[in-house]
């Protein structure tokens, strides 16, 4: 694949190595190690978490120019309200910043933004936020940006079979594509490359229906030191992959 004109020696070298014809429409990826990043440079969490936004901005850029069709990163989960009462209020904040920075960026790089997960839980300054985003960027379809926020796999399926059971759905004609259509993520399609920085080897009730046929992809970097290249290294491991959906292989 051509490179951007931008792209040093090092990275050019790694974009001739994608191939263009194998690109994931959908990657989902689990931004791990923004807490540990700081740590080792002897900073604040907040520090890192504002350099994990960052690093979302490099990701978009390259899923922009591999022509991914929609990156859905993990922002906020439902178990993530555990967390000291500041850092949720700083992450709100950072949130609230970061949409307002990115809405022109947005428009013009013709980004739609997407969210999904129970929103009724976040402050109304940053339900506001969002809502002129989503407006903002609704047209756009170069690619769609989905957060989750307060968001858990678990809570996304109990919350489907809610809404079949309420609207009386005959048990006998629920299939998994129907299925599929009471989820969060109804309008997106399946992911088809999961990515998880910062060396921890679990989903964390992400997106659990979705990526039963995903390909994983785990690396040790940290979440804000994941740039262009390290997006690369993940593409083309998984253009090596042989995706089968459960067709074949096994015993």
């Amino acid at each position: 694949m051509k490179p951007p004109l931008s792209a040093g020696k090092i990275e050019r070298e790694y974009w001739e190595k994608i191939d263009e014809k194998n690109i994931p429409s959908h990657v989902a990826i689990i931004m791990d190690g923004n807490g540990r990043w700081a740590k080792k440079r002897g900073l604040s969490r907040i520090k890192g978490h504002k350099a994990g936004a960052k690093a979302i901005e490099n990701a978009l850029d390259s899923a922009l120019h591999l022509g991914v069709k929609v990156i859905t990163v993990y922002a906020f989960s439902t178990e993530n309200w555990i967390r000291p009462e500041y850092e949720v209020s700083v992450l709100m904040t950072l949130l609230f910043q970061f949409l307002k920075l990115q809405r022109k960026k947005l428009r013009e790089k013709n980004i739609k933004l997407s969210v999904i997960g129970d929103r009724s839980k976040l402050p109304e300054f940053v339900n506001r936020e969002i809502e002129k985003a989503l407006e903002e960027t609704r047209k756009n379809n170069a690619l769609v940006f989905n957060i989750a926020l307060n968001y858990g796999g678990r809570a996304d399926i109990v919350n489907g079979v809610k809404k079949i059971v309420e609207e009386g759905i005959d048990a006998s004609t629920i299939t998994e594509e129907l299925f599929s259509k009471y989820l969060y993520t109804s309008e997106l399609p399946d992911p088809d490359l999961l990515i998880r920085t910062s060396g921890e080897l679990r989903v964390s009730n992400f997106l659990l229906w979705q990526i039963a046929y995903s390909e994983l992809y785990f690396t040790d970097v940290l979440w804000p030191d994941f740039d262009t290249i390290e997006m690369l290294k993940a593409i083309i491991d998984y253009q090596k992959r042989e995706r089968r959906f459960g067709g074949t292989g096994g015993i």
